[in-house]
């Protein structure tokens, strides 16, 4: 079984650039304090790069 990430969105995406609003939108988050549970996987890996300091990620 492919190891799983919970993604928290912990920061606003108001004063961010459209490519990180983007991206947030992509995996999933909206709202701050929503969360997703994505694949661990490089695709994956390289989209919580983007935005790693809006978010909150957690091994599941």
């Amino acid at each position: 079984m492919a190891k799983q990430v919970k993604i928290t969105l912990v920061k606003s995406l108001a004063h961010s650039l459209p490519a990180q609003r983007g991206t947030a939108k992509a995996l999933g988050l909206g709202k701050i304090s929503s969360s997703v549970i994505k694949e661990q996987n490089p695709s994956t890996e390289g989209m919580i790069k983007v935005i790693a300091h809006l978010v909150k990620v957690e091994e599941i």
